[in-house]
């Protein structure tokens, strides 16, 4: 494995961490800034819409610049929104320091996945890629435990600072070990949306939509689960979302490394095929412990083994646009993180039942293997495409 991918997956952790590490710790910063509950996790709302419209728009306008450069830039402004973030002494300055790094975070993560695609060879693509995702996914579980510690130690704000000091880490690895590197032919807006047009690749950005959706429609209600179910207390809770978290690293790991063996599509159709199963088991899994950690452990592995062999697909779909659509893919995730959300609490509030949201999520699951039916089950190329 080339070494330059570890440098770009540490980064990749670090930016990461800025998202749902605000779930954990929601408490703290409402009484700080004197804000409802519900206002503080507009914080995780905003990130995650920012960020999932910035991205394929930062990649489109900075088309033409060298990527070493745009990487340490990004880098810079992620540093300093931070900073920001540990200085702002209201909601709306945080809430600004959030758009900012939202913004910043997007073009760094993309950047990491379509570098990696480019000094790998191709038989290594999809495990450089489960290496990257492996990142990403240990920030978003553990962030949150992470922060929980972090500010009961000092305080919420000191959880940024952190941040923006690993930042700094990240400019040096990046400036000494990751050599210059040429952006590749760049498309205009017009053939960046024919390329949308196609179902093959539309469904494909579908099926991550919806996996997202039906997992964050029970995982981003987990702890309020394991309050209310087994009783947990802030220990128990942080603990179990260490273990999700060790999980879901070795998810991101384990997709790319069976999709190398069994090919991207079989992959997914597996995958997606134990995670409908595992939902539905998830809220009767409380009988006994040993039992409900196993089921969290297979949860948290399916929960991210998805993202390799879904951009080793894209990639195969179209190579001419296949920085687009790691892009788009990148933020079709966001969606799916905030759509999940959004349903969940509004079954949640309806029903009161941790079952009945599961069966939910497991049901947009079915919504994800039909997106992908679709994309798969499409013959007609993306050059014919792009021909017309």
């Amino acid at each position: 494995m080339n070494f330059r991918v570890y440098i770009l997956a540490i980064s990749t952790v670090i930016v990461g961490l800025v998202e749902l590490i605000v779930g954990g710790i929601l408490p703290m910063i409402s009484k700080d800034l004197q804000v409802s509950i519900g206002a503080a996790g507009q914080l995780i709302t905003v990130f995650a819409l920012v960020f999932a419209i910035s991205g394929p728009f930062l990649l489109s306008v900075t088309s033409k610049v060298e990527r070493k450069k745009l990487y340490i830039i990004s880098l810079i402004v992620f540093f300093f929104g931070n900073l920001f973030t540990y200085f702002s002494i209201s909601y709306s300055f945080v809430m600004i320091a959030r758009v900012i790094t939202a913004m910043s975070a997007a073009l760094i993560t993309v950047l990491s996945l379509t570098i990696t695609t480019r000094i790998v060879d191709r038989g290594h693509r999809v495990k450089a890629l489960g290496l990257i995702y492996m990142g990403i996914s240990s920030a978003l579980v553990l962030g949150i435990p992470i922060g929980i510690i972090v500010t009961k130690l000092f305080n919420w704000q000191t959880v940024f600072l952190g941040i923006a000091i690993l930042t700094l880490v990240a400019i040096g690895l990046i400036q000494v070990f990751l050599e210059p590197l040429q952006p590749r032919q760049t498309h205009s807006v017009k053939q960046q949306v024919k390329a949308l047009g196609s179902k093959k690749l539309a469904g494909a950005h579908f099926t991550t939509i919806f996996i997202l959706a039906g997992h964050y429609t029970l995982y981003a209600y987990f702890a309020p689960f394991l309050e209310e179910t087994l009783n947990f207390n802030e220990y128990w809770t942080s603990f179990t979302y260490f273990v999700f978290g060790l999980a879901a690293v070795s998810g991101g790991a384990l997709g790319g490394i069976v999709a190398s063996k069994l090919g991207s599509t079989r992959t997914l159709f597996y995958f997606m095929g134990l995670f409908f199963a595992t939902l539905l088991i998830v809220p009767h899994a409380t009988i006994s412990l040993p039992i409900f950690f196993l089921t969290v452990i297979v949860w948290g592995i399916l929960s991210w083994g998805h993202s390799p062999p879904m951009q080793d697909y894209l990639i195969e779909a179209d190579p001419v646009h296949s920085d687009v659509h790691q892009s788009i893919n990148n933020s079709s995730i966001q969606v799916g993180i905030a759509l999940g959300s959004a349903i969940g609490g509004m079954a949640l509030d309806k029903t009161g039942s941790f079952t009945i949201t599961a069966f939910i999520g497991a049901s947009i699951l079915i919504l994800a293997m039909l997106s992908f039916y679709i994309s798969t089950s499409t013959r007609r190329s993306v050059k014919e495409l792009r021909t017309e």
